[in-house]
């Protein structure tokens, strides 16, 4: 009598050359000789992120803001002449929420990997 398996649930699907050729480029980086080791410890123990992140769309909505911001004074300056310190220092701060934010982001991030 044959050794029996293991394993008794055969799990099949399709993929393209292209994607195959990936996969086994991905195999031998890893040093895995064994497709079917390999493909189960992915999908065992790898993990998919799907990224969505409320602090970054605010930190668009905040960095077009303050390019309209900046837009605006461009314009008003080159129409006036003048610059005024109280414009200057509402860009500085929408400058430093914008840089804080997005270091705030980024050690989220960070913890993540």
């Amino acid at each position: 009598m044959g050794k029996r398996r293991e394993r008794g649930v055969k799990i099949n699907f399709w993929v393209t050359p292209e994607e195959l050729d990936l996969i086994k480029s991905k195999m031998e980086k890893a040093q895995v000789k064994n497709m079917s080791a390999y493909l189960r410890k992915l999908a065992i123990d790898g993990y998919i992120v799907r990224l969505d992140v409320p602090e970054l769309r605010e930190i668009i909505t905040n960095a077009r803001r303050a390019g309209a911001n900046l837009n605006q004074l461009t314009k008003r300056v080159n129409e006036t002449g003048r610059l005024y310190e109280a414009d200057l220092e509402d860009l500085r701060q929408s400058q430093e929420r914008l840089i804080t934010e997005t270091e705030s982001l980024m050690e989220k991030l960070s913890e993540l990997l």
